[in-house]
């Protein structure tokens, strides 16, 4: 009997089209009844013993399978940790961001179990469409990882690059400049690098409008902001899922989230026994979706790629020029006429002086004018 028992609960006959137990629930009842048909005399609880007893047990699905890697996946990880230990070595800030999955207002069901009096279970709605009074809610999380400490911004509008990175501004504002009084830099570690060219999220490496936030992040308070993202197919490797979010999840486990208070109050109260503290507070600020970020716009952006994989690891200085400031690249110097005057750095009196042509002898490539000092001469503006 029990070599009949193995035979039904083998992996290897999940493909027979002669096993009797092919596409059903292995459950002890089904083998006891199989048995049963195979002339054995068996109960359910006595196929429970045989089976604890000769090592089985009921198991989940394990996940791990990535599928496809990239061929500098475990580099990229080596690099971005010699960037972590350099960075808390020097006590610079390091964060962890991502945005937490987008929760829907309202009485609707939450994963996890509460204690409650029997017979009472929270009730809650049967379908989870969006109620379009309530909306929905966006937590966006920094966390902290040498203070073991984080923060939360839940945003009611779109979760877009703007948002996220406005995330990270109040983080700086209330958190990180009064932790890290004498930093000069920022070091942050965000989502995967997309796989395809359409890919990315809202903090993709490959997202304009996340690099122009952080350029004006970077100029707001003078710092220079690295970011090391991380290889294409490993959002679950971010320190922030396992620091962060998982705790907050356990917080407000089998909890309705009815209002945004019912979402804020919940996150600043998660704790650890590490020492975890989280800070929480609700941004009601619009980000509009679909906005572009031209070209020129890029070209303006102060920002430095690393020598290994520059798309994924780059850092972006404070500006040093105003963002009135155009950019001219070598390229176009031959074919630019602007008077000699605005060649100078001297300041220049009177009326400007013959036009000559540009070159790449005379002005050194990637030279930014500042356009907003103009010369009007006779009503025309140079």
């Amino acid at each position: 009997m029990v070599a009949d028992l193995e035979a039904l609960v083998e992996p290897t006959t999940r493909g027979d089209p002669e096993a009797p137990l092919r596409w059903t629930c292995k459950s002890v009842r089904r083998l006891a009844e199989a048995l049963q048909q195979q002339g054995h005399q068996v109960s359910r609880s006595l196929v429970a013993e045989l089976l604890n007893a000769t090592g089985y047990r009921l198991q989940a699905n394990r996940k791990t399978t990535q599928g496809d890697s990239h061929p500098d996946r475990d580099a990229q990880f080596g690099y971005t940790n010699t960037q972590l230990a350099a960075a808390l070595a020097a006590q610079q800030p390091v964060i962890s961001v991502d945005t937490k999955r987008k929760e829907r207002v309202g009485d609707f069901g939450n994963n996890g179990r509460q204690y409650r009096p029997q017979g009472c279970p929270q009730e809650v709605r049967v379908h989870d469409f969006l109620i379009k009074e309530l909306g929905g809610a966006v937590p966006y999380g920094v966390s902290d990882l040498a203070a073991h400490a984080g923060w939360v911004s839940v945003g009611v509008d779109h979760d877009t690059a703007a948002f996220a990175v406005n995330s990270i501004r109040q983080w700086w504002l209330n958190l990180g400049r009064l932790r890290y009084p004498d930093a000069t830099r920022l070091l942050i570690t965000a989502t995967p690098a997309p796989a395809k060219a359409a890919g990315g999220g809202r903090n993709g490496s490959r997202v304009g409008l996340w690099k122009r936030e952080l350029q004006k992040l970077a100029d707001e308070p003078g710092l220079d902001i690295m970011v090391s993202h991380l290889p294409p197919g490993t959002s679950k490797w971010n320190k922030i899922e396992h620091r962060l979010f998982s705790f907050i999840s356990q917080n407000w486990r089998a909890q309705p989230l009815v209002g945004y208070r019912v979402i804020v109050e919940p996150i600043s109260a998660t704790t650890a026994k590490t020492g975890l503290t989280v800070r929480c507070e609700l941004d009601t600020g619009r980000y509009p979706s679909g906005i572009v970020v031209s070209d020129a716009e890029i070209a303006a952006l102060n920002i430095k790629r690393a020598e290994f994989h520059g798309g994924w690891n780059y850092t972006i200085s404070p500006n040093t020029y105003p963002p009135n400031c155009a950019f001219i690249s070598r390229r176009a110097l031959s074919s630019i006429r602007v008077p000699s005057c605005l060649l100078s750095r001297r300041p220049v009196g009177g009326l400007p002086g013959r036009g000559r042509s540009l070159s790449a002898a005379s002005l050194k490539p990637r030279v930014r004018y500042r356009f907003t000092q103009l010369y009007i001469v006779e009503g025309v503006t140079w």
